[in-house]
Order: C-alpha cells, then sequence, then structure tokens
C-alpha cells in the first residue's frame, strides 16, 4: 500500500517536493489556498484549506490517515506542520520549537539562552523605542515573515519611524524587530536533521541587492570561505540548531560573517531554504538528494546522508538590478540546468516577489556573473 503524505502548501515552491514524492510512489496530498496553488494539477489530491487553519488540516489529516506531514521552502506552515504531526503521533520537531523558529523575536531569545553569537536588537509594536545601547545602522524587519519582505536598512533615528511602520505593516502579527546592523558576507547553512543529529550538506555564499531591502540576487555552493571560517560557521549552526530544538528534518540558518571573521547568526528556518537552494542547488552540488530525504524524515524511513560528487552550483535571479544578464537568459549556455523568464517588464526590486525570471548552473567551477 502506498504510503501517504501531506503537504502544506501548493505553490511553485513546494511544486519539487510534490513531483519528487510522487516518483517515489507516495501519495501526495496538498492543502492550500486555492489561488496560486499550481501543485493542485499535479498532487493526487488537493484541499483549498488554508495552510493556517491548523485544526481543519488535523481533522482531515486523521480523516486520510496520513503517515507524515511536510513542506519546503516558507516558515508559514511550519506550525501547522508541527501541530499535526504532534497530535498524530508522527515524526516532526514539536509545536513549541515551531512556534519558537517562525516567530523572529523569540527565536533571538532561544538564541541567547543558548549561548549564540547575535546582534543586539529589540522587539517593537510601534515607533516609541528607547534606542540607548544600540549603534547605527540597524536593520528593521518584521517578526514573522521571509523573502526580504518589509526589511530596511537605517542609517540615522530620523529614518527609523518610517522603517519600523513598514516592517509593522508587512508583518501578520503587526510587530517587528530593531537590530544593529552586522557589516560583512552573507551565507545560508543548509541541513538535514534526525533524530537530533545534525548532518550539514553544504554552505552556500548569498549575493544581494545590499541597503536598504538586501533581496537575494544570487547563491553559490559550495561556499568560498576559507576553511576556518566555514568551521567557525558549521559550530555556530549546530548551537542554533539545539537551541531552537530542531530535532527533525531540513533546516536553513542564515549567518553574517565580519571582516575580521566573527561570526553572528541572522535567523534559522526549520524547513529547506527557499530559491531553489534546497530543491535543486544543494542535490547539484553535492549529490545528496536532498527532497528525498526530506520526504523519507516525515515517513520515518531516513537513512544518513551522503555526498556523491562535489561540483558547483548556482541560481541567479533576473530583475532591473541584474538586467545585464538578460543576453545569459536568453542564448543557451554549456552550463545551463534550468531557467525561465516570467516577465520582461523589470522591476527594482524591494522582495522576492519582484523577481522576473531564474538561471540555475551547473559547472566544474564557480559561474560568475555579477
Amino acid at each position: 500500500m502506498k504510503k501517504k503524505l501531506a503537504i502544506i502548501g501548493a505553490s511553485y515552491l513546494q511544486l519539487p517536493i510534490v513531483l519528487k514524492a510522487k516518483q517515489m510512489g507516495v501519495e501526495t496530498h496538498c492543502f492550500a489556498w486555492p489561488e496560486g496553488a499550481i501543485c493542485k494539477d499535479f498532487a493526487d489530491f488537493f484541499y483549498p484549506i488554508s495552510v493556517l487553519d491548523k485544526e481543519l488540516i488535523l481533522k482531515k489529516c486523521e480523516e486520510i490517515n496520513i503517515d507524515g506531514i511536510t513542506t519546503i521552502a516558507t516558515d508559514m506552515a511550519v506550525p501547522t506542520i508541527c501541530y499535526v504531526a504532534e497530535k498524530m503521533n508522527l515524526i516532526s520537531n514539536t509545536y513549541n520549537s515551531s512556534i519558537i523558529s517562525t516567530n523572529k523575536s523569540e527565536m533571538r531569545k532561544a538564541f541567547e539562552k543558548g549561548n549564540c553569537s547575535i546582534p543586539k536588537f529589540i522587539e517593537v509594536t510601534n515607533c516609541i523605542i528607547n534606542l540607548k545601547g544600540f549603534k547605527f545602522p540597524l536593520i528593521v524587519k518584521p517578526i514573522d515573515r521571509s523573502g526580504s519582505r518589509g526589511v530596511t536598512k537605517v542609517h540615522c533615528e530620523k529614518d527609523l519611524s518610517e522603517a519600523i511602520n513598514y516592517a509593522i505593516n508587512d508583518s501578520f502579527s503587526k510587530k517587528a524587530i530593531v537590530e544593529e546592523y552586522i557589516e560583512g558576507d552573507e551565507v545560508s547553512v543548509e541541513t538535514i536533521s534526525w533524530k537530533g543529529q545534525h548532518t550539514i550538506l553544504t554552505i552556500t555564499d548569498k549575493v544581494t541587492t545590499g541597503p536598504p531591502h538586501f533581496v537575494e540576487l544570487a547563491h553559490h555552493q559550495p561556499s568560498n570561505l576559507q576553511t576556518d571560517i566555514q568551521e567557525k560557521i558549521k559550530g555556530e549552526t549546530i548551537k542554533c540548531l539545539n537551541a531552537l530544538e530542531i530535532n527533525y528534518g531540513a533546516s536553513h540558518s542564515e549567518f553574517k560573517i565580519t571582516p575580521d571573521g566573527e561570526v553572528f547568526v541572522i535567523e534559522v528556518g526549520a524547513r529547506m531554504g527557499g530559491d531553489f537552494i534546497g530543491s535543486h542547488l544543494v542535490e547539484l552540488s553535492t549529490g545528496y538528494d536532498f527532497l528525498k530525504g526530506v520526504i523519507d524524515v516525515a515517513l520515518n524511513q531516513f537513512q544518513q546522508p551522503f555526498s556523491k560528487k562535489s561540483k558547483y552550483a548556482g541560481v541567479y535571479f533576473l530583475c532591473k538590478e541584474t538586467e545585464h544578464l538578460l543576453p545569459f537568459f536568453k542564448q543557451k549556455n554549456d552550463f545551463d540546468f534550468q531557467k525561465d523568464i516570467q516577465n520582461l517588464e523589470l522591476k527594482n526590486i524591494t522582495n522576492s516577489n519582484d523577481r522576473s525570471g531564474y538561471l540555475i548552473y551547473q559547472d566544474n567551477k564557480r559561474i560568475e556573473l555579477l
């Protein structure tokens, strides 16, 4: 009999895991809002239920008698997944862990308790705050969003109110955090965990628009950072995952590295990284089938990962800031793996939804186009 997997979310971001599960012979049950639910045409079953409606999803999953529940590339679905799994005695992190890992303020409090290196921060609900002891520039962001939504770098106090209002308006809970800006390179760490044992798959170098919104323009694997810095990042990653009680499944941890080699955690997602990092780049660069690993964790059939190959892989995103790369998006390149142009009316981007296309590459060397 086929195993039954509930997948929370049905946008293009979740399509890779739907297709992988079907390839594995797993029966797929997708839950999401109908609008933009691309997966409804690919999953075995689709239910037009909000990913936030954990009680209704639980009821349906109990009726179906699912064997596992998961998602990729979205924080929003994580609490629902952990809630349903906990109620049905399935494999997942605890519901409490999911609440902490999807709230940037609670996350930072857990990091403090876990002795993780974090920037100085404060949670805010309005523009009346005490900045004593803070040094500009600052970063302002919603406590519960991803994809660079609502994020602003602020250089002086007179611009702070506008940035706080921008973040609060983008927040589901109408809360934001203000933290000291860390100057330096930005990376992410892609990890899979089983029974509290963490396997670091790779470190991803990130290229962003920079201030004020820091939207990703490209990602590259493996990292070009020095070996000793990479080892320091790996050590901080383990501390952060333990602090958040992430014991199962994929995680995506973001760090800043200062010019003098200090490592600061920015945030951790208890799910596979978006922007094709988890769904495509990890396997292209390491040979490890990350999607299968995530499904195997959910279905309680996980086996320890191993790397089969070491290549370079990456992704570039199309927008006004990368308009000069348009010829590479249009022509055939030796390093092409997959690419798409969704819209030729290119925008100056303020969040990841403003991007107009992507180009995923794989090669024996890093492809530097920016």
